[in-house]
Parts: structure tokens; sequence; C-alpha cells
């Protein structure tokens, strides 16, 4: 029987690579909200406009 071997870590080269991967998609995904929620902003102020202007 043999002895398990300890997991070889990974290059640092990939291990970078791999940060930088993760924290693009995190990026991305912030600006994705970011741009969900100045839409919902926009469309929250124009109902609340056509509100105002349409009790007279």
């Amino acid at each position: 029987m043999t002895p398990a071997e300890p997991p070889t870590p990974q290059p640092p080269a990939a291990d970078e690579q791999a940060r930088l991967a993760l924290e693009k998609k995190r990026e991305r995904y912030v600006w994705y909200y970011l741009a969900y929620f100045l839409f919902g902003i926009h469309i929250v102020a124009f109902v609340m406009i056509y509100a105002v202007l349409s009790t007279k």
C-alpha cells in the first residue's frame, strides 16, 4: 500500500491567473448590479413624475 501523496500546489502563475479571472468576473457583476440599480431608479422616477403630473 503506497502512502497518500500531498496534493502538489499550483505554480504561482496559474494561481495569479485564476485570481485575476475571478476579480474580473466579480467586477463585471458589480457593473451589472450598478446598471440594474440605476435603471430601476429611473423607472421609479418616471412613475413618480407621471403620478404627480396626472393628478391635476
